[in-house]
């Protein structure tokens, strides 16, 4: 059995500062690592933590810093990439043993019984992505080499439409590249991603994609043409992705209510 823990969309920013002068995110993080600690029992072993972007809301090297330091009572391995609002220069410093020293922060391994693959689909200074020519590559070599094992992937931006229009506008570029790739793949695949601020479930070319909560904020489904662009203050959970023969996804919410009641 292998456990990953996904984490999205933290969005940490220096000591002080708070996120669209409101949000303190930080604050939000810690009590969802709290929260993650006090049930390891319950859930139990995790192998390794995921983070599917923007760990940081402003780029800077303290953010980073500060999002290590929140991360650190799990005491697990952690495996990050970008999302639109990280800086790759920051980012590989902060992370200098875990990403490429150049390029894309694109990255393969493995953890237990799976293999777990990072894009970059970072454009930076702008707020939708993109997977490059070279990241497309080196999926597909990745996959390759996977060699038909069961595959836990994962990108920022969702690989489909979410329905709210002002998050799909600043969405994937080129989801059709992506399907081509992974359509081919013939082992047990996973996709995940972060960006909404929202659990979705889709199907791309077969395979499940799930996008993950955020622990500070989130956005509301509403599909109007006049649906108001902005966020909601609600503080939402992270995914717990188990693999045993398949892949089983778990929602792990923010904060336990009273309980348990006998029926």
């Amino acid at each position: 059995m292998t456990a990953i823990l996904q984490l999205s969309d933290a969005h940490i920013v220096p000591k002080g500062a708070l996120v669209s002068g409101r949000l303190e995110t930080s604050a939000a993080l810690a009590r969802l690592v709290g929260r993650i600690t006090t049930i390891r029992d319950q859930i139990g072993p995790i192998d390794a933590v995921l983070v599917s972007g923007d760990l940081s809301d402003d780029g800077s090297p303290e953010s980073y810093v500060r999002f290590k330091s929140l991360l650190a009572p799990l005491d697990l391995p952690v495996h990050v990439i970008p999302g639109n609002h990280d800086n790759r220069t920051a980012m590989r410093h902060a992370f200098v043993d875990l990403l490429p020293v150049s390029g894309p922060l694109n990255w393969a391994c493995r953890v237990g019984d799976i293999t777990m693959i990072g894009l970059d689909t970072l454009v930076e200074g702008q707020g939708h992505g993109t997977l490059s020519g070279e990241t497309l590559a080196f999926l597909e070599t990745a996959l390759a080499q996977a060699n038909k094992t069961p595959v836990l992937l994962a990108l920022h931006h969702p690989p489909f439409q979410s329905g709210m229009r002002f998050m799909d506008a600043i969405g994937l570029t080129n989801r059709a590249a992506f399907r081509d790739v992974v359509a081919a793949y013939g082992g047990a695949l996973r996709i995940v991603c972060g960006h909404i601020h929202t659990m979705m479930v889709a199907e791309i070319a077969g395979h499940i994609a799930l996008s993950a909560p955020a622990p500070c904020s989130t956005f509301a489904y509403d599909r109007r043409a006049n649906a108001p662009v902005g966020y909601f203050t609600q503080e939402d959970g992270c995914l717990l992705h188990r693999w045993e023969g398949e892949f089983q996804s778990i929602r792990i919410g923010p904060a336990a209510g009273s309980g348990p009641f006998p029926f």
